[in-house]
């Protein structure tokens, strides 16, 4: 086989086309010791980008699933099994996210994910404008503060959460980090 897993084929596209692209969702989430099953790999890309990697996905099988003005879904039942999913941000947008994120391995390839509160300000944007992420995003936002040690009434947090989401979501991050 060509590409031994998924992230060897997203490794190599992305290489190949010289875009910028951030690993999100679960596998991120796992990187800030939560653990949390995932049927997909999600990752920040532009939408200019995604057209640039389009083709060469299409090559090995990846077909457009569903697509929307904020995403695009590829599935490939077929050699892969793990639908890729690329969520669409501005260039600048994803640049900064790029320059404070971090670099890990993932099955020997390199991929950058978002720093720990530009992966939370993804999240709290999530629930702004998808109401059905609500409940698994906020699990994901409350896991993500008490295992990596975060200050609740940090101002900084506050700030993104208001920025991104709304003062309802913040209120309900506040209500349940206190719980315990």
């Amino acid at each position: 086989m060509k590409y031994p897993t998924v992230f060897n084929l997203i490794s190599a596209v992305i290489k190949k086309a010289g875009v910028p692209c951030v690993l999100i969702g679960g596998f991120a989430v796992n990187y800030y010791k939560v653990t949390r099953q995932t049927r997909d790999i999600d990752f920040l890309i532009s939408e200019e980008d995604l057209n640039k990697v389009l083709p060469q996905f299409e090559i090995e099988g990846y077909k457009q699933d569903i697509t929307t003005k904020i995403f695009t879904r590829l599935e490939n039942k077929v050699k892969y099994g793990m639908p890729i999913d690329f969520m669409f941000v501005d260039k600048s947008t994803l640049d900064k996210v790029v320059k404070d994120g971090k670099k890990i391995e993932v099955i020997g390839e390199q991929f950058i994910i978002p720093s720990l509160y530009h992966l939370i300000a993804l999240k709290v944007h999530s629930i702004k404008h998808n109401s059905s992420r609500e409940l698994k995003d906020l699990l994901d936002i409350v896991s993500l503060i008490r295992a990596n040690d975060v200050d609740i009434n940090d101002r900084e947090l506050k700030e993104l959460c208001l920025k991104y989401g709304t003062g309802e979501i913040y209120n309900k991050i506040l209500l349940y980090c206190d719980r315990k």
